[in-house]
């Protein structure tokens, strides 16, 4: 499976550009009837707005863009480029415009839902979707920090951590780097770590 990019969670976000007030949404969502009940729901809450522009994309299903009104190319268009560029999927997007009595023109209001796009997905972060291997190992406090900086190296994370007399990590490792890590903490430890695979999982983790 190729790894691929979604929303880490559901965002809203909102600025003033020349009185005109934009309202951005981002929301993860797995089908096309979830992409359009969030749409309603939108719609449904902002019934007074004059836009409600909105995009959205899905990996294994369509993608769709509306400009609800603006000048053509001007607003949803745009804001799907924003997930395309940043190569995220699976997320509707909607951005309410109460007009402000000030025409922006063309290229603003590109510049304004291209912004209202980014300011959503930047809200919402970005996960990685990917199989990744199920390692647990035990080792003493004084290997901990060593152990933990290891994992992270290898693009790794520290899904659970247990205390006792000695410490046991649970670690999520990209499938490809299991292997090499559990050699380097052999290696690193002198041989009194051994990590052990405990299986594989596909989850979305926050991309640094």
């Amino acid at each position: 499976m190729e790894p691929y990019c979604v929303p880490t969670r559901a965002s809203e976000t909102e600025f003033v550009e020349k009185r005109s007030r934009f309202i951005g949404r981002v929301k993860p969502v797995a089908t096309e009837e979830e992409a359009r009940a969030f749409l309603d729901e939108v719609r449904r809450r902002h019934h007074d707005a004059r836009h409600n522009c909105w995009c959205y994309l899905l990996r294994d299903g369509p993608v769709r863009y509306s400009d609800d009104g603006e000048p053509q190319g001007t607003a949803g268009q745009p804001m799907l480029g924003v997930f395309t560029r940043e190569g995220v999927t699976d997320l509707v997007c909607v951005v309410t415009r109460y007009f402000g009595g000030v025409l922006l023109g063309a290229g603003g209001l590109v510049r304004a839902y291209t912004r209202s796009a980014k300011d959503a997905l930047d809200a919402a972060g970005i996960s990685v979707v990917r199989p990744w291997s199920a390692l647990t190992l035990t080792c003493g406090y004084h290997l901990l920090a060593r152990l933990q900086l290891e994992a992270e190296q290898a693009d790794g994370l520290v899904s659970d951590t247990e205390y006792g007399a000695e410490v046991t990590l649970r670690l999520l490792l990209p499938e490809e780097r299991a292997e090499a890590f559990c050699a380097r903490v052999v290696e690193v430890t002198a041989g009194t770590v051994c990590p052990q695979v405990t299986g594989t999982e596909c989850r979305a983790v926050p991309r640094p």
